[in-house]
């Protein structure tokens, strides 16, 4: 049942049919296996988990046909940044433009 053949199209006109669904479940996959690691993670933060995977696979696609290959470390580096990035209270967001 696990034939090399099983994997080939049966015809060239689904090769590119076949490909896209094949990386498109992968990516998919990846990104609910990432969304879970990182709320583990980040409790409470899933929004912001959740926006930096969307942000970091987006980039993916830009970046590749084979945007699973990316992802993973683009999420990593988009958290990072996120874990970095200072909250200001109400009346400093108000006035940061005057300093």
């Amino acid at each position: 049942m696990n034939d090399i053949t099983e994997l080939a199209p049966t015809h060239p006109s689904t090769a590119l049919a076949d490909f896209t669904v094949r990386v498109t479940g992968a990516v998919a996959e990846l990104n609910r296996r990432l969304q879970a690691h990182y709320q583990r993670a980040l409790p409470g933060k899933t929004e912001l988990v959740r926006a930096a995977i969307a942000d970091a696979e987006a980039q993916a696609w830009r970046l590749s046909f084979f945007p699973h290959l990316f992802l993973p470390d683009l999420v990593e580096a988009r958290i990072a940044e996120l874990a970095f990035q200072p909250t200001l209270k109400p009346s400093e967001a108000s006035y940061s433009h005057a300093a």
